[in-house]
């Protein structure tokens, strides 16, 4: 197939100069050598300012100008992509009229995703949180930087959002961004989701991650193994600041709760039940999800250990996450332990060596979790070897116990 040269230019109708000297803009649109249409772009610009088929200067004005003529190009050229990959002979005329019939900003890939923001923002402290909010600017922030950079354009029609599209979207944020695997998958993932909305919303059809597959990171062990555990609780640390975060990096690891719910964690939410086992009854901040924990004797007496150290009726007195994983990371270097050691591992540990490792069911700890899938839960506890071959052997001694063959 011949390459079609595909062009969108702008021009002013001066012959429409109203008295204060704006001209409408136009646009004329090319393809191939005998293909033209012309159609208003929707905007009005003094004559003095235009030059070149664009707004001169860097006000304000003329960026949202440049932005918005830019915009419509980037809708054209997809527009005629989509159609020429499924069919030929694609006219001027076709392109022009797919795009004064598309919903305009909506149709656009960063104008739906600030819309999809600015709906989350509303459902902040309801059901969604600050921090998701702030990685989904984050991710629009990639996306438009990749756009600028790459393409330099300010949006893109989703027509034009192809695999090729999101595999050279992941190439910037690695080679040029220099981000790490995990990062990228993140903020690849977050682009899915605005993808998947605008699927169900009707605006387009075809999945452009089909096929896509991000590089994974290397797997390393989130949680700690029992003996881990145990040097832990049993090293001298020697400075009594280190005593306060390992205790809280315990709780965690013998409740499950993670760092932002349990700086949180007051009086009210302990509850004694009839048959004298005290339990923390609360909700994920994440989420909204209520959880309810039996605690075991160590978080108790951790309770018990820093009763009223804390203003407002708070259980403990924590540090910033930030710091907790700084000094973590001394207690790991103390104890001996090969691993960057942050808090969150303590809810791995709970989910994989306190519970599934000693038989509690999996929908047992994804209840106490706060887990709204249990799908969620089975990617933070990973199930060990040694339990594995303790399942196997339980279960190899009850097939014996009920069956007999003579072989």
């Amino acid at each position: 197939m011949n390459q079609v040269n595909v062009k969108v230019s702008f021009y002013l109708k001066k012959s429409e100069a109203d008295a204060d000297g704006m001209c409408p803009v136009m646009a004329m649109l090319n393809v191939g050598k005998y293909s033209e249409a012309t159609f208003s772009a929707k905007l009005r610009v003094p004559r003095s300012m235009w030059n070149s088929g664009r707004a001169s200067g860097k006000s304000m004005k003329a960026k949202e100008i440049n932005n918005r003529l830019d915009e419509i190009r980037a809708m054209a050229l997809g527009i005629y992509t989509e159609l020429s990959a499924v069919r030929d002979g694609v006219t001027a005329g076709d392109v022009k009229s797919l795009l004064l019939g598309m919903a305009g900003e909506q149709a656009t890939l960063l104008g739906y995703f600030r819309t999809f923001i600015e709906n989350f923002a509303k459902r902040v402290g309801v059901n969604r949180t600050e921090g998701s909010l702030r990685s989904y600017r984050n991710a629009c922030n990639h996306v438009e930087r990749f756009l600028r950079e790459k393409y330099n354009l300010s949006d893109i029609p989703f027509s034009a959002l192809t695999l090729s599209f999101i595999k050279d979207y992941d190439s910037h944020l690695r080679t040029d961004c220099h981000l790490a695997p995990g990062t990228i998958i993140n903020l690849t993932v977050q682009l899915k989701i605005i993808v998947g909305e605008a699927v169900a919303d009707g605006i387009i059809t075809t999945y452009p991650f089909a096929g896509y597959e991000p590089e994974r990171p290397k797997q390393r062990k989130r949680y700690l193994t029992s003996e881990e555990l145990q040097r832990i609780m049993g090293t001298p640390l020697h400075k009594p600041h280190l005593y306060l975060i390992r205790d809280m990096f315990l709780f965690s690891c013998y409740t499950g709760i993670p760092y932002g719910d349990m700086r949180h964690l007051s009086k009210e939410h302990l509850s004694l039940a009839d048959d004298g086992t005290w339990w923390i009854k609360s909700s994920r901040k994440k989420t909204g999800i209520e959880f309810e924990i039996p605690l075991l004797d160590l978080p108790l007496r951790l309770i018990e250990k820093y009763r009223d150290t804390a203003p407002d009726g708070k259980l403990f007195p924590m540090y910033s996450n930030s710091m907790m994983n700084h000094y973590l990371k001394e207690i790991a270097r103390i104890c001996n332990i090969n691993c960057p050691l942050v808090f969150h591992a303590a809810r791995h540990t709970y989910a994989t060596e306190i519970t599934l490792g000693h038989g509690v069911p999996l929908e047992t700890v994804s209840k106490m979790l706060g887990h709204s899938r249990i799908e969620t839960t089975q990617l933070y506890a990973k199930v060990t070897d040694d339990k594995i071959n303790a399942d196997t052997r339980i279960l190899n001694e009850r097939i014996a116990e009920r069956f007999s063959v003579v072989i």
